[in-house]
């Protein structure tokens, strides 16, 4: 079966663990990057689909993988979070705009 999709690291060792073969290749920085947000997409349709615990971690995986990729800290990433929650508000109060 043909996948073309980024992995996590262990499952090629999964697969050959089960006496099952796999190829696999190390994804150039282009790839890796369309590969990330094309995991990032699938991860939130699974979220959609099954909104629970696991499938937000899947995506918080995801999300520090790109982090990791644009080299940006995930404690940047918290105070960009914050600071866009002090200036703009979060979404507890679960407001939903009609009109403007």
């Amino acid at each position: 079966m043909k996948y073309n999709k980024l992995v996590r690291n262990k499952i090629p060792e999964i697969i050959r663990n089960k006496g099952e073969s796999c190829l696999t290749h190390i994804a150039s920085d282009d790839e890796y990057q369309q590969k990330l947000k094309e995991k990032l997409q699938e991860e939130v349709d699974e979220y959609l689909q099954d909104p629970s615990k696991e499938e937000l971690a899947d995506i918080l995986e995801v999300i520090y993988a790109l982090c990791n990729f644009h080299q940006t800290d995930k404690e940047d990433l918290e105070n960009i979070r914050k600071n866009k929650a002090e200036e703009r508000g979060g979404f507890g109060e679960r407001i939903i705009l009609d009109e403007s």
